[in-house]
Protein backbone atom coordinates (compact mmCIF):
# COMPACT_ATOMS: atom_id res chain seq x y z
CA UNK A 1 0.00 0.00 0.00
CA UNK A 2 1.38 3.43 -0.97
CA UNK A 3 1.61 6.39 1.36
CA UNK A 4 -1.24 8.10 -0.47
CA UNK A 5 -3.45 5.02 -0.06
CA UNK A 6 -2.66 4.91 3.66
CA UNK A 7 -3.59 8.57 3.99
CA UNK A 8 -6.82 8.00 2.09
CA UNK A 9 -7.79 5.16 4.42
CA UNK A 10 -7.10 7.14 7.56
CA UNK A 11 -10.37 9.18 7.69
CA UNK A 12 -12.48 6.02 7.25
CA UNK A 13 -10.55 4.20 9.93
CA UNK A 14 -10.85 7.17 12.24
CA UNK A 15 -14.58 7.33 11.63
CA UNK A 16 -15.01 3.66 12.47
CA UNK A 17 -12.98 4.11 15.65
CA UNK A 18 -15.07 7.08 16.74
CA UNK A 19 -18.31 5.18 16.12
CA UNK A 20 -17.05 2.19 18.11
CA UNK A 21 -16.06 4.45 21.00
CA UNK A 22 -19.42 6.20 20.89
CA UNK A 23 -21.25 2.88 21.07
CA UNK A 24 -19.17 1.55 23.96
CA UNK A 25 -19.08 4.77 25.97
CA UNK A 26 -22.03 5.40 28.31
CA UNK A 27 -24.41 8.12 27.19
CA UNK A 28 -24.84 11.36 29.09
CA UNK A 29 -28.25 10.13 30.26
CA UNK A 30 -26.75 6.90 31.59
CA UNK A 31 -23.99 8.77 33.42
CA UNK A 32 -26.54 11.16 34.92
CA UNK A 33 -28.80 8.27 35.91
CA UNK A 34 -25.93 6.45 37.59
CA UNK A 35 -24.98 9.57 39.55
CA UNK A 36 -28.54 10.02 40.79
CA UNK A 37 -28.92 6.37 41.71
CA UNK A 38 -25.56 6.32 43.48
CA UNK A 39 -26.66 9.20 45.67
CA UNK A 40 -30.12 7.77 46.39
CA UNK A 41 -28.85 4.23 46.89
CA UNK A 42 -26.79 5.31 49.89
CA UNK A 43 -30.07 5.20 51.83
CA UNK A 44 -30.97 1.74 50.57
CA UNK A 45 -30.02 -1.20 52.76
CA UNK A 46 -30.08 -4.86 51.80
CA UNK A 47 -29.62 -7.97 53.93
CA UNK A 48 -27.05 -10.68 53.34
CA UNK A 49 -29.59 -12.76 51.42
CA UNK A 50 -30.20 -9.90 48.98
CA UNK A 51 -33.62 -8.93 50.34
CA UNK A 52 -34.47 -5.32 51.03
CA UNK A 53 -34.25 -4.09 54.62
CA UNK A 54 -37.29 -1.83 54.42
CA UNK A 55 -36.97 -0.27 57.87
CA UNK A 56 -33.30 0.57 57.41
CA UNK A 57 -33.95 1.93 53.91
CA UNK A 58 -36.62 4.22 55.33
CA UNK A 59 -34.13 5.62 57.82
CA UNK A 60 -34.55 3.13 60.65
CA UNK A 61 -36.42 3.91 63.83
CA UNK A 62 -34.71 7.29 64.01
CA UNK A 63 -35.81 8.20 60.50
CA UNK A 64 -39.34 7.05 61.30
CA UNK A 65 -39.38 9.18 64.46
CA UNK A 66 -37.91 12.26 62.77
CA UNK A 67 -40.44 12.04 59.94
CA UNK A 68 -43.47 11.42 62.15
CA UNK A 69 -43.04 12.92 65.62
CA UNK A 70 -42.96 16.67 64.78
CA UNK A 71 -46.27 16.39 62.92
CA UNK A 72 -47.73 14.16 65.64
CA UNK A 73 -46.59 16.62 68.32
CA UNK A 74 -48.11 19.54 66.43
CA UNK A 75 -51.41 17.74 66.01
CA UNK A 76 -51.61 16.58 69.62
CA UNK A 77 -50.75 20.00 71.04
CA UNK A 78 -53.27 21.77 68.81
CA UNK A 79 -56.09 19.36 69.61
CA UNK A 80 -55.41 19.62 73.35
CA UNK A 81 -54.77 23.36 73.68
CA UNK A 82 -56.40 24.72 70.50
CA UNK A 83 -53.49 27.18 70.45
CA UNK A 84 -51.73 27.32 67.08
CA UNK A 85 -48.63 29.06 68.46
CA UNK A 86 -48.15 26.41 71.15
CA UNK A 87 -48.46 23.60 68.64
CA UNK A 88 -46.00 25.25 66.25
CA UNK A 89 -43.43 25.85 69.00
CA UNK A 90 -43.64 22.23 70.09
CA UNK A 91 -43.15 20.95 66.53
CA UNK A 92 -40.22 23.31 65.95
CA UNK A 93 -38.71 22.38 69.31
CA UNK A 94 -38.83 18.71 68.40
CA UNK A 95 -37.22 19.47 65.04
CA UNK A 96 -34.43 21.38 66.79
CA UNK A 97 -33.92 18.49 69.22
CA UNK A 98 -33.47 15.97 66.42
CA UNK A 99 -31.07 18.32 64.65
CA UNK A 100 -28.93 18.85 67.76
CA UNK A 101 -28.75 15.09 68.39
CA UNK A 102 -27.51 14.49 64.83
CA UNK A 103 -24.94 17.27 65.11
CA UNK A 104 -23.65 15.92 68.43
CA UNK A 105 -23.30 12.50 66.80
CA UNK A 106 -21.40 14.14 63.92
CA UNK A 107 -24.05 13.60 61.28
CA UNK A 108 -23.79 15.45 57.98
CA UNK A 109 -25.02 19.05 57.97
CA UNK A 110 -27.44 18.34 55.12
CA UNK A 111 -28.97 15.37 56.92
CA UNK A 112 -29.02 17.23 60.23
CA UNK A 113 -30.79 20.35 59.01
CA UNK A 114 -33.04 18.96 56.26
CA UNK A 115 -35.66 17.74 58.71
CA UNK A 116 -35.63 21.02 60.65
CA UNK A 117 -36.03 23.03 57.45
CA UNK A 118 -39.02 20.90 56.50
CA UNK A 119 -40.69 21.47 59.88
CA UNK A 120 -39.93 25.21 59.68
CA UNK A 121 -41.54 25.49 56.24
CA UNK A 122 -44.68 23.73 57.46
CA UNK A 123 -44.80 25.98 60.52
CA UNK A 124 -44.39 29.08 58.35
CA UNK A 125 -47.38 28.13 56.18
CA UNK A 126 -49.58 27.67 59.26
CA UNK A 127 -48.31 30.84 60.93
CA UNK A 128 -48.90 33.04 57.89
CA UNK A 129 -52.43 31.76 57.24
CA UNK A 130 -53.38 31.34 60.89
CA UNK A 131 -54.91 27.96 60.00
CA UNK A 132 -53.65 24.79 61.68
CA UNK A 133 -54.49 22.70 58.63
CA UNK A 134 -51.96 24.65 56.56
CA UNK A 135 -49.15 23.01 58.53
CA UNK A 136 -49.77 20.05 56.23
CA UNK A 137 -50.11 22.08 53.01
CA UNK A 138 -46.45 21.85 51.83
CA UNK A 139 -46.74 18.07 51.85
CA UNK A 140 -49.36 18.24 49.12
CA UNK A 141 -47.05 20.20 46.81
CA UNK A 142 -44.21 17.75 47.50
CA UNK A 143 -46.40 14.75 46.71
CA UNK A 144 -47.69 16.33 43.50
CA UNK A 145 -44.15 17.20 42.41
CA UNK A 146 -42.83 13.69 43.03
CA UNK A 147 -45.88 12.15 41.37
CA UNK A 148 -45.21 14.13 38.19
CA UNK A 149 -41.52 13.19 38.23
CA UNK A 150 -42.30 9.49 38.60
CA UNK A 151 -44.86 9.61 35.78
CA UNK A 152 -42.49 11.45 33.45
CA UNK A 153 -39.67 9.01 34.21
CA UNK A 154 -41.84 6.12 33.01
CA UNK A 155 -42.94 8.05 29.93
CA UNK A 156 -39.34 8.68 28.84
CA UNK A 157 -38.43 5.02 29.58
CA UNK A 158 -36.20 5.85 32.54
CA UNK A 159 -38.39 4.62 35.44
CA UNK A 160 -36.87 6.00 38.61
CA UNK A 161 -37.18 2.80 40.61
CA UNK A 162 -35.07 1.12 37.94
CA UNK A 163 -32.43 3.80 38.29
CA UNK A 164 -32.39 3.32 42.06
CA UNK A 165 -32.78 -0.46 42.35
CA UNK A 166 -30.51 -1.08 39.40
CA UNK A 167 -27.62 0.62 41.14
CA UNK A 168 -28.27 -1.19 44.42
CA UNK A 169 -28.32 -4.54 42.60
CA UNK A 170 -25.18 -3.77 40.64
CA UNK A 171 -27.05 -3.63 37.33
CA UNK A 172 -26.27 0.01 36.68
CA UNK A 173 -28.50 0.96 33.75
CA UNK A 174 -28.05 -2.28 31.80
CA UNK A 175 -31.66 -3.23 32.64
CA UNK A 176 -32.83 -0.68 30.05
CA UNK A 177 -31.70 -3.04 27.28
CA UNK A 178 -34.09 -5.73 28.57
CA UNK A 179 -37.73 -4.92 27.78
CA UNK A 180 -39.06 -7.23 30.49
CA UNK A 181 -36.91 -5.75 33.24
CA UNK A 182 -37.70 -2.22 32.12
CA UNK A 183 -41.42 -2.97 32.31
CA UNK A 184 -41.00 -4.40 35.80
CA UNK A 185 -39.16 -1.31 36.95
CA UNK A 186 -41.86 0.82 35.34
CA UNK A 187 -44.47 -1.09 37.36
CA UNK A 188 -42.44 -0.57 40.55
CA UNK A 189 -42.31 3.15 39.76
CA UNK A 190 -46.07 3.23 39.30
CA UNK A 191 -46.49 1.55 42.70
CA UNK A 192 -44.65 4.41 44.40
CA UNK A 193 -46.63 6.87 42.30
CA UNK A 194 -49.81 5.15 43.52
CA UNK A 195 -48.67 5.69 47.12
CA UNK A 196 -48.37 9.42 46.42
CA UNK A 197 -51.70 9.54 44.59
CA UNK A 198 -53.42 7.68 47.45
CA UNK A 199 -52.13 10.22 49.94
CA UNK A 200 -53.56 13.05 47.86
CA UNK A 201 -56.90 11.28 47.30
CA UNK A 202 -57.38 10.63 51.02
CA UNK A 203 -55.92 13.78 52.54
CA UNK A 204 -57.02 16.57 50.20
CA UNK A 205 -60.75 16.12 51.02
CA UNK A 206 -59.83 16.29 54.72
CA UNK A 207 -57.92 19.52 54.11
CA UNK A 208 -60.83 21.08 52.21
CA UNK A 209 -63.23 19.97 54.96
CA UNK A 210 -60.94 21.59 57.57
CA UNK A 211 -60.74 18.24 59.41
CA UNK A 212 -57.36 18.96 60.97
CA UNK A 213 -57.41 16.04 63.39
CA UNK A 214 -58.21 13.47 60.71
CA UNK A 215 -55.74 15.09 58.31
CA UNK A 216 -52.89 15.00 60.81
CA UNK A 217 -53.59 11.39 61.70
CA UNK A 218 -53.72 10.38 58.04
CA UNK A 219 -50.48 12.24 57.36
CA UNK A 220 -48.63 10.29 60.06
CA UNK A 221 -50.11 6.90 59.14
CA UNK A 222 -49.66 7.38 55.40
CA UNK A 223 -46.14 8.76 55.68
CA UNK A 224 -43.14 6.49 56.11
CA UNK A 225 -45.14 3.27 56.75
CA UNK A 226 -47.06 3.46 53.46
CA UNK A 227 -43.94 4.48 51.53
CA UNK A 228 -42.02 1.55 53.04
CA UNK A 229 -44.75 -0.84 51.92
CA UNK A 230 -44.59 0.51 48.37
CA UNK A 231 -40.81 0.25 48.40
CA UNK A 232 -40.96 -3.38 49.51
CA UNK A 233 -43.53 -4.29 46.86
CA UNK A 234 -41.47 -2.60 44.15
CA UNK A 235 -38.35 -4.46 45.25
CA UNK A 236 -40.10 -7.83 45.28
CA UNK A 237 -41.66 -7.60 41.82
CA UNK A 238 -38.37 -6.50 40.24
CA UNK A 239 -36.21 -9.29 41.69
CA UNK A 240 -34.20 -10.93 38.89
CA UNK A 241 -35.15 -14.55 38.30
CA UNK A 242 -32.49 -17.26 38.51
CA UNK A 243 -32.44 -17.51 34.73
CA UNK A 244 -31.94 -13.75 34.39
CA UNK A 245 -29.12 -13.88 36.92
CA UNK A 246 -27.40 -16.68 34.99
CA UNK A 247 -27.82 -14.81 31.71
CA UNK A 248 -26.39 -11.66 33.24
CA UNK A 249 -23.40 -13.60 34.63
CA UNK A 250 -22.70 -15.12 31.19
CA UNK A 251 -22.90 -11.72 29.52
CA UNK A 252 -20.53 -10.21 32.08
CA UNK A 253 -18.09 -13.11 31.55
CA UNK A 254 -18.23 -12.77 27.76
CA UNK A 255 -17.82 -9.01 28.03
Amino acid sequence: MTASQENAATPETAGQTERAQAQSAPSVAEQFGEQISASAAQKMQTRDDGSLDVLASAGGWRGLAEASLPAAAFLTAFLVTEELSTALLLALGMGVLFTVVRLVQRGSLLQSFSGLVGVAICAAFAQVSGEARDYFLPGFFINIGYLLVFAVSVAIRWPLMGVLFGFVRGEGTSWRRDDLRRRRYALATWIIAAVLATRLAVQLPMYWADATGALGTARVVMGVPLYALGLWLGWMITRPTEQEQRTSAVQDHDG
